[in-house]
This record gives C-alpha cells, sequence and structure tokens, in this order.
C-alpha cells in the first residue's frame, strides 16, 4: 500500500502542487525537527507540506485519503525516501545538464498557459520572490534523482540472449515483431462425457496431422452427442488471435498440430499451415569509419588540444598515414589499437556533431578538425554499405521490453534497500512505525 501510494504522488502531482511546494517558507517559532536522514533534516513543516500534497494527490485519482496518522507516516516515509536518494544523488556526483532542465522547466511553464520561461519566471516571483529559482531546484532534483534510479536499476536488470530468444519465441513477442500465422481451428463439443470428447479429440487432432479438410474432418468424426466443427482463420497477426490460442502455436513448426486445449465449450486443436515475419525490413545505411581524438586534459589545454588536432592534420594532408597517426596519437585507447578505427557505424549511435560530420563527408576522404563534447576529431569514412539490421532491431526491442518489465519491481527492490541502508533518526516516535509495531508487541508481552 506505501509503495503504492508513492508511486501514485510522484505521477499525479499536479503543477499547483509543485509551485505551492516550491514557494520560499521560512520556519515557524515552534517548527521542530522530526527526523534526520544522512546528513539532512526533515521539519514538522516539510511533513505537514507532504500530508497536504498527498491529500491532494489522492483527492485528484478519487481514491480514498487514509486516516490522518497513517497519511502522516507514509508522507514521512516518502520525505525519506526522497533525502535518501539526494544524498545518493551528491554521492555519486549525479549532474543535471542546464538544456535538459530548461525544457523541464519549459513544460511545467506550458501546462500553466505560458510559452516562455521569462514570463513564467515573472508569474511565480510575482506570487513570492524567489518562487522561480525554487520551483527550478526542484525539478532539478527530481531530474537528478530520475536519472539516479534509472543508472542504479538498470545496472541490476540483467537480460540475456536466452532471454530475448524466448521472449522473441512466445506470442507477446511475435505479436511484437509483427509476425503473422495461417491456423486451422477445430473445436470438439456437445453433450457426450469428457471421456468421450477427449477420445474423438485425440483422433481429430490425429486426422488433422495429414488433412486439412475441415468439412470432411467435420463429417466423419461429428455424431449426434459429439459435434467437430471448425474453420480456416487464415493469415492472422499474433496480436489478433487470443492469447489462450497464440501461446499453444508460438513454438511449433508449421504444419504441426497443437496440444488439445481443453476449455468450457469443449476442446479446441490447431494447426499451423504457415508462419510469416513482418515483412518490413530495417535496412540501415552504415559507415565504416576510423579517427583521430585529441582531449584536453589537466596537461592539455584546450588550445593546445586544437593546435595538436591542427598540426595532426597538416600532416595527413601530407600524405602521411592515418592508422599509424591515430595509434601514436589518438586519445581513444579502444579505436587507437586499431589505427583509429570504429568498424561499422549506424545512424543515431554517435553524438550529433561526429554523425554530422560522418554524413557529409565523402568516402576516402578526411575531414577538417571539429569538436565535440569528447574533444576534437578528424575521422575517415572508408567505405559505406545497406545492412539488413532487423535482427539487431529485434533483439533490442525485446531487451527494452524485458527491461521495462523488471524495471518497476527492482525499482521497489532498490528503493527498500536505499531505505534500509541510510541512517534514519525519527525524532517523533509516534511517526516511527517500528517504534510503534515494539510497542504493541510488548503490550501484548
Amino acid at each position: 500500500m506505501k509503495t503504492q501510494i508513492l508511486k501514485s504522488f510522484f505521477k499525479a502531482t499536479a503543477l499547483s502542487l509543485l509551485i505551492s511546494s516550491s514557494m520560499p517558507t521560512f520556519a515557524q517559532p515552534t517548527d521542530e525537527i522530526i527526523a534526520i536522514v544522512g546528513s539532512s533534516a526533515i521539519l514538522r513543516s516539510d511533513l505537514d507540506q507532504s500530508v497536504n500534497e498527498l491529500k491532494h494527490a489522492l483527492a485528484a485519482q478519487k481514491r480514498e485519503v487514509p486516516p490522518e496518522q497513517i497519511l502522516k507516516m507514509q508522507a514521512l516515509d516518502q520525505l525519506i525516501i526522497r533525502d535518501a536518494q539526494l544524498e545518493q544523488v551528491k554521492r555519486y556526483g549525479v549532474k543535471v545538464d542546464e538544456q535538459s532542465l530548461n525544457e523541464a522547466v519549459l513544460k511545467v511553464a506550458e501546462q500553466s498557459g505560458h510559452k516562455s520561461l521569462e514570463s513564467f519566471q515573472q508569474q511565480l516571483d510575482a506570487m513570492s520572490p524567489g518562487t522561480y529559482e525554487s520551483v527550478r531546484a526542484r525539478i532539478s532534483d527530481d531530474l537528478a534523482m530520475q536519472k539516479l534510479r534509472q543508472q542504479m536499476v538498470m545496472s541490476r536488470i540483467k537480460i540475456s540472449d536466452q532471454d530475448v530468444e524466448n521472449f522473441l519465441k512466445s506470442p507477446q513477442g511475435q505479436a511484437a515483431v509483427g509476425s503473422q500465422a495461417h491456423l486451422i481451428h477445430l473445436r470438439i463439443g456437445g453433450e457426450a462425457s469428457a471421456e468421450e470428447l477427449n477420445k474423438v479429440a485425440q483422433q481429430v487432432r490425429a486426422a488433422l496431422k495429414d488433412s486439412n479438410d475441415i468439412s470432411a474432418l467435420s463429417k466423419k468424426y461429428s455424431t449426434d452427442k459429439i459435434k467437430v466443427e471448425g474453420a480456416d482463420m487464415g493469415i492472422r497477426s499474433f496480436s489478433e488471435i487470443p492469447a489462450e490460442l497464440a501461446a499453444r502455436v508460438s513454438n511449433i513448426n508449421v504444419g504441426q498440430t497443437s496440444e488439445l486445449i481443453p476449455v468450457k465449450d469443449g476442446i479446441h486443436v490447431l494447426k499451423l499451415l504457415d508462419r510469416k515475419s513482418n515483412a518490413q525490413k530495417a535496412i540501415v545505411h552504415q559507415y565504416n569509419v576510423r579517427h583521430i581524438l585529441i582531449q584536453p586534459s589537466e596537461v592539455v589545454t584546450p588550445e593546445m588540444a586544437k593546435q595538436m588536432i591542427d598540426s595532426i592534420y597538416a600532416r595527413l594532408e601530407k600524405g602521411e598515414d592515418f592508422a599509424t597517426l591515430a595509434s601514436t596519437y589518438s586519445n581513444d585507447p579502444g579505436s587507437a589499437r586499431d589505427g583509429g578505427s570504429l568498424g561499422w557505424v549506424s545512424p543515431g549511435t554517435m553524438v550529433p556533431e561526429f554523425e554530422n560530420q560522418m554524413k557529409n563527408t565523402a568516402e576516402n576522404q578526411i575531414s577538417a578538425p571539429f569538436q565535440t563534447q569528447f574533444g576534437w576529431h578528424i575521422l575517415q569514412v572508408t567505405g559505406s554499405r545497406d545492412q539488413d539490421m532487423t535482427k539487431e532491431v529485434q533483439n533490442r526491442m525485446a531487451k527494452q521490453i524485458l527491461g521495462e518489465r523488471q524495471f518497476d519491481s527492482e525499482l521497489d527492490s532498490w528503493l527498500r534497500e536505499l531505505r534500509a541502508s541510510t541512517y534514519v533518526d525519527i525524532k517523533d516516535k509516534s511517526l516511527d512505525q517500528k517504534a510503534q509495531e515494539q510497542e504493541a508487541k510488548n503490550k501484548d508481552n
């Protein structure tokens, strides 16, 4: 229950709550510390604010609001988990880049009818000076925690090649990649006993292995008490086939029949006549690329890095060997060992500046020096090709789906572990669930 409310809160927090919770407040003389989390403190006013936010979030979802004391304990636990994550953000130095932060703040601004950050800032600061910076800081914290959770949880998710293969063979996987099946579907039903129905169903299944004539099979095996009927289902996507039937044919070969499928209206059996993969291929134009990278460092200033790349470029123009210069000078150890080779590169795998230069450099020509976030580069495209990447695309899609399935459970586990490993001292024992449980246990004894 506690985790569900926590998830719902993050999903349902409205703009007004974000703004109200970010407006500058000053601790009242009667304010007090109710919990210590790591190196931070939670005040009574923080708890009151969080309780109000939870009430609004639950009301917005039309969910029942728990009793006040339970709500306070849940709100406090939520604050503890938030502070514990922020402690980890500081520990691991998780940073949010300015562009991502501006985009996130602009989305919030647009929800309130503003088209620019400037007008949004003017409105908030007119309400109370400093509110805009507080809103911005809170959004920055949320983005940093999201980035932290993504890094921590994804590192816990393990998806093997066998997991991917099994998924792609499953009905869900077949539906996801657009596979189709041509099926014959027969049903054996009637007023006969279960034993008699099963006996006839076994006979029908055996006959179906050698015949696709539904009419002949129905005529041969139907009796006064038993009715055999069926249909050619035609070519259908796995997403269009009922899940309980799709599961029976996802692992059989063309020409084979399924096991008998007993359901309320009789016994079903399927035969797979044909299987078709998605005709749409993922053809990707790839580039065979090698590069030389010069990075600024503690001993190499940005100016020196630019001078070095210009010097290397001049030597290349005079005819010196690219691979030799890459092996000698490049700061990319992975490619330098292979003469600067990055192998076959697909669009979308490199930073935009590198990809743009790669696409606009003629084969066997050497680019002029250009800069990315990693430093100064020179690249050469030694070839290009159209490559069928359908299998790789399907594998990536399968890993993404399997990862999303595991993410929530792994996130819950990580948050519980984080909560358990974080130093927490709840000063107000009426809000300490463990203390309450221990007190109740002592009374029972």
